[in-house]
């Protein structure tokens, strides 16, 4: 690969998984753009004026939408960004997506439709919770704390390790043979966000409780805390449209597309106590 090799561009290189992708394709020797507010050239998903430039040129792009492809307008949003890479000569697009949501299968269908109109490759990677939420993400504190309080009751979920959605996303990038398909990406086994806490409490040597608090309750709560409105209406969605059962079922993504059983979750919370994920939160 040489350095003149048309980069693949990397949407939301910053986040959870664009960050893990953006490093698989460099592992693989691949050339990189970041999309990114802070990237070069800076990409916005909000300033359409950004947009010409990031897409210039580029072989391949990862499609993942901030914050949620149940944005309103995220479907539209995502199709003009995907046309937008076509026209500048990217062959090869694979979209984030979410399962059990409506806004997600829309935007799937939209890109689906730009990419073969265009006569390119179009993959889906769909996930939906990340073991990481409780790692370094957005319940990080709470974890640390000492009490997980949210409104999901006893529905099982198969959290997902971050790494294989990357690992999935890269090899759909990367390699041939992953054109038309839609990859469900979950854990191994489903667990309940009560049973969640009980696996991270042994794995941090540590207690650890979970309170299941009402949707109203917490929202006000998580207001008061300073959580932004945006971000409080895609979690109050997120608990009480698609944590509805719908999704408990492990899928078998990451096997077809990698070849390799997922990665438990208990594994992930094993390693996130021994990196001291929640000491550092603890005591900073």
């Amino acid at each position: 690969m040489t350095d003149t090799a048309p980069p693949v561009l990397v949407l939301g290189a910053t986040g959870t998984t664009g960050r893990r992708v953006t490093a698989g394709l460099r592992a693989r020797g691949l050339p990189v753009r970041e999309g990114s507010r802070r990237g070069a050239p800076p990409f916005d998903w909000d300033d359409r004026a950004t947009w010409p430039a990031v897409v210039s040129g580029v072989r391949a792009v990862y499609l993942c939408f901030a914050p949620d492809l149940a944005v309103p307008g995220a479907p539209d949003t995502v199709a003009d960004l995907a046309a937008a890479a076509v026209d500048g000569g990217a062959r090869r697009l694979v979209l984030l997506s979410g399962r059990g949501e409506a806004e997600a299968q829309e935007a799937e269908r939209r890109v689906r439709a730009v990419a073969e109109a265009a006569g390119a490759e179009w993959t889906v990677v769909r996930s939906s919770w990340f073991a990481q939420n409780v790692t370094e993400g957005a319940f990080r504190d709470d974890v640390a704390a000492g009490v997980l309080a949210l409104p999901a009751g006893d529905v099982p979920e198969p959290f997902v390790d971050a790494d294989d959605v990357a690992a999935v996303a890269v090899a759909a990038l990367a390699d041939d043979g992953h054109a038309g398909q839609v990859y469900e990406v979950t854990g191994p086994r489903a667990l309940t966000f009560a049973e969640l806490t009980g696996e991270i409490a042994r794995a941090a040597g540590r207690p650890v409780a979970f309170a299941h608090v009402p949707a109203g309750e917490w929202a006000l709560a998580a207001r008061d805390a300073g959580v932004p409105e945006d971000a409080l209406a895609l979690l109050t969605y997120l608990f009480t449209t698609v944590l509805d059962g719908g999704n408990s079922a492990p899928a078998d993504g990451v096997q077809r597309a990698l070849g390799r059983p997922p990665v438990d979750v208990t594994d992930v919370l094993r390693a996130a106590a021994a990196a001291g994920a929640w000491d550092r939160v603890a005591a900073s």
